[in-house]
């Protein structure tokens, strides 16, 4: 009898244990394909986020971190505010090459002159503009004109309209961003001028007027001269203009780093030890079920099987049980993440970016190693015990 054979023999013979050792496999397939997804996922999102802003430092209002922070990584909608003079203010520091000010907005909630509800809108000066408007010309070979955005990922003109309408205002979306797994997905970016445009046509088109308020900004864009140390001018930022606080790009969204690392710790002492209880348990069935066949390996070989054939035939059929369970923990875990990454993101108030091809491919590998690892150690030394037994003695038992 072959070697395959004999394996898929023993499985269709013992369907409890079969199911016991394949389910487990499943729960660590799928555990450590899903936080890795997870993990890989908040990091990659970070790393893509801060590259999109494009700025070494960002320079906001004082105590406005952790709300600027949200809306930039979140979408979450936020108001922040100083004065304009800021801006010059921050580009006189030494070390500074350009700066660029933004505008944080957003649209109204559940108000019918607003086709998105509680969007988060970032708008940007064209003539100094070192983030968005580089990205423009590369894909559309022009900037932004009046009336006219650019939308995250996730943002479209609702079905049967050709624009979207803001504060009864029309917009037209010009194009899409690259995804980013933030909110940053689901948010708009458009013109100071448009943005006061669309102030002006809200106060009489608009249940609620957009509020700009004349001479204020929410955040400085600051890009660096090479070479120049982004702690040191940030400190100098610090000393040289009231009222703000600089954030350096390593630095930006510290605390969402912070629960990452929390999140990676956390995930691995519960891996550590879903894999300890699984090899153990995993352990258990096949000592047991190497008892109850005792007496078939016994005739096995004596009819000349070797002990080591009966050790390969064990972890045969550990292997197959290892695959099956890990392939459909894998499938599912997928299926799960795809169909439901923005419950995850809320659940979990992180951002979270759907892996490239060739990252998932690593992942899933990880996760079916994983898998296969634990299931083939754990049966190693019930097969190697079983495989070292006499078989006569283990046919008169």
């Amino acid at each position: 009898m072959k070697l395959l054979q004999l394996a898929l023999k023993n499985i269709a013979g013992s369907a409890f244990r079969s199911w016991v050792v394949a389910l487990s496999a499943f729960l660590v397939a799928s555990f450590a394909l899903g936080t890795a997804l997870i993990v890989h996922g908040a990091e990659d999102s970070l790393r893509q986020v801060t590259s999109r802003l494009g700025a070494d430092i960002v320079v906001i209002p004082e105590g406005t971190e952790t709300k600027i922070e949200s809306a930039l990584l979140m979408g979450t909608t936020t108001r922040a505010w100083m004065p304009i003079d800021r801006l010059d203010q921050v580009g006189a520091v030494p070390g500074v090459q350009a700066v660029s000010p933004q505008l944080y907005l957003s649209t109204l909630i559940d108000a019918a002159c607003c086709s998105v509800s509680d969007m988060f809108m970032v708008a940007y000066d064209p003539l100094t503009d070192f983030t968005i408007e580089p990205w423009l010309k590369d894909t559309l070979g022009e900037g932004l004109k009046l009336g006219e955005a650019v939308g995250g990922r996730y943002i479209f003109v609702p079905e049967g309209e050709q624009n979207i309408r803001l504060y009864g205002y029309f917009i037209t979306l010009k194009a899409n961003l690259e995804p980013t797994g933030t909110g940053l997905d689901q948010s708009m970016f458009l013109t100071f001028d448009t943005a006061r445009d669309i102030a002006r046509i809200s106060q009489t088109m608009a249940e609620e007027p957009l509020d700009v308020p004349e001479g204020q900004i929410s955040a400085v864009m600051v890009r660096l001269e090479p070479g120049v140390d982004p702690e040191g001018v940030a400190v100098e930022i610090m000393h040289r203009v009231p009222g703000v606080t600089p954030i350096t790009s390593p630095n930006l969204f510290r605390s969402y780093r912070q629960e990452m690392a929390g999140l990676r710790l956390g995930v691995v002492a519960t891996m550590g030890l879903t894999l300890t209880l699984s090899v153990l348990l995993i352990g258990l069935v096949f000592s047991m079920a190497a008892n109850e066949r005792r007496r078939e390996l016994g005739v096995l070989r004596a009819m000349g099987a070797t002990g080591f054939f009966v050790f390969r035939s064990v972890l045969v059929e550990a292997g197959l049980l290892a695959l099956g369970g890990g392939l459909a923990g894998i499938a599912l875990t997928m299926l799960v993440t795809y169909l439901f990454r923005q419950a995850i993101v809320t659940s979990l108030e992180l951002p979270f970016l759907l892996p490239s091809p060739l990252s998932l491919a690593g992942e899933v590998a990880i996760g079916l190693g994983v898998a296969l690892g634990s299931i083939t150690l754990a049966a190693l030394l019930p097969a190697w015990r079983i495989s070292r037994q006499d078989p006569a003695i283990a046919m008169r038992e």
